[in-house]
């Protein structure tokens, strides 16, 4: 009886630790938090356009954000406390022939939801620079100065300045875009002065005289005074547009690298100075296959003290050159300021890649504070010509008879960094792994703290990666022939 009884008290007991066990497995199970549901974590946002145009600048659902890595393949990974160049803007060229069509043909409710696509920073894509032409360029009306005069006249007082013809198209385009994006950011570039500076009388080809420099400088001086009366602040001027070609049977000026040099340092920089003027000197402006034109101008130092840095353009040479000359003069600034499509690259895709690869992605990653296109818009005769190209694209393309807009992949290249990457933001340091073939990027954080990914997949089949950024992990598999923009 009493081996019956100490049985089942330790059966008790047993029975009892058992269930004590339970209990305290059961409350701490009950305790513990659920894992977050996916739907529920804080979501990346994805643009996305695809070289088949299955998708143009498309708005994709959201990517999930995670504190910790959880993939396998191959991560990319971004550093927001390396900080690089800061970002002026990315745009287009606004040149006589854009605002002629915007104006002109089209009426006023599409014209207004054509500068709102355009340049609204929440409504549309958020243009946030544009290049101008001082004068008549090879996408003109017609050729004209601020102040021409008649063959053997001068006007060393500037006496007969006037902003002439762009108070026709120009200016009221400009300012409607003001209305939409006050902080814009213009830069002002002549193809040629006036003829009666210039060696040969004619707006083509010739060389600025010496005796006119300082004539030359005031005249730059007149069109940002001039056109700040009308509410438009210039932010930038280059001396001269394409100054090692002048042959064109269009407005140009043959300028070399000694004679800029001489310009800035003598008459351009020290006028500037003189009437307190902000607006920034830009040298160059002329193709990436010369670095030697804006290496020369900044080794003398009493031009580089009025120089805030050096412009190309994308028509020769590689994108690389502009690294090259960063790295020689760091404190200066490097600036992309044209490049066109047009009917001899035809296909969607390759120009879109080619696009990130060269102008948008390649630029930045080499130091550019400017992507800059060439026309902004033009019509479906790839015009209005001045005897300048006749294939060039436009970012869009306005049908005269119609007034029917096509935006062209010029466009959707454009979107991808202009949406998201905002003045005033730096790019940030970004390592690819080896693994990643044909994967190309780059990443900026902004003034708010948001991050911005641009990636392209140049290769005919999906890459998948991971990004880790601090405690933000994503991953995504982008399409082929594909750029994608990821926001957090």
């Amino acid at each position: 009886m009493q081996n019956t009884l100490k049985l089942l008290i330790s059966i008790s007991v047993v029975l009892f630790l058992i269930l004590s066990v339970f209990i305290a497995c059961k409350n701490k199970s009950e305790n513990k938090p659920e894992p977050t549901p996916a739907d529920t974590l804080p979501k990346a946002s994805l643009w996305l356009t695809e070289g088949d145009q299955s998708n143009l600048f498309t708005e994709m659902g959201g990517i999930t954000i995670r504190q910790t890595a959880t993939t396998d393949w191959p991560v990319i990974r971004m550093d927001t406390s390396q900080l690089f160049q800061s970002i002026d803007g990315f745009g287009a060229a606004l040149t006589g022939s854009s605002a002629y069509l915007i104006n002109k043909k089209l009426n006023t409710s599409q014209r207004s939801t054509l500068l709102n696509q355009l340049f609204d920073p929440v409504k549309g894509i958020g243009i946030s620079y544009l290049r101008l032409t001082m004068g008549a360029s090879d996408f003109s009306l017609n050729d004209f100065t601020y102040n021409d005069m008649p063959p053997g006249e001068t006007d060393f007082e500037l006496t007969q300045f006037d902003l002439g013809p762009d108070r026709e198209d120009l200016i009221p385009v400009l300012k409607e875009i003001l209305q939409i994006n006050p902080d814009i950011k213009l830069m002002g570039t002549p193809w040629s002065p006036p003829a009666w500076m210039k060696t040969n009388g004619n707006l083509k080809g010739g060389q600025l005289k010496t005796e006119c420099y300082d004539v030359y400088a005031r005249y730059f001086v007149k069109y940002i005074q001039a056109m700040a009366e009308e509410g438009i602040n210039i932010t930038s001027v280059t001396p001269q547009n394409e100054p090692l070609y002048f042959t064109a049977n269009y407005p140009c000026m043959e300028m070399q690298a000694d004679e800029q040099a001489e310009f800035i340092k003598t008459a351009l920089g020290p006028t500037f100075r003189e009437a307190g003027l902000k607006t920034q000197i830009i040298l160059y402006d002329h193709n990436w296959d010369n670095i030697t034109y804006g290496d020369l101008i900044l080794s003398e130092p009493d031009a580089n003290q009025y120089v805030a840095g050096t412009a190309f353009h994308g028509y020769a040479g590689n994108v690389s050159a502009m690294t090259l000359l960063r790295n020689a003069f760091p404190e200066k600034g490097i600036y992309f300021t044209e490049i066109s499509g047009g009917d001899w690259a035809p296909n969607f895709s390759d120009n879109l890649l080619w696009n990130m690869r060269n102008i948008f992605i390649g630029g930045t990653n080499n130091w550019t504070k400017t992507a800059l296109l060439w026309n902004l818009a033009l019509d479906e005769n790839n015009g209005p010509t001045n005897n300048g190209c006749s294939d060039c694209r436009g970012v869009v393309t306005i049908n005269q008879s119609t007034a029917q807009l096509k935006f062209n992949e010029e466009y959707y290249s454009l979107a991808h960094f202009t949406k998201f990457v905002k003045p005033d933001a730096r790019r940030v340091s970004l390592f690819i792994p080896q693994a990643l073939t044909q994967v190309e990027a780059v990443a900026f954080i902004n003034t708010d703290q948001s991050k911005v990914f641009v990636v392209s997949n140049q290769g005919d089949e999906y890459k998948s990666f991971g990004i880790t950024q601090g405690k933000t992990n994503l991953t995504y598999s982008i399409p082929p022939k594909a750029v994608a923009t990821i926001i957090w």
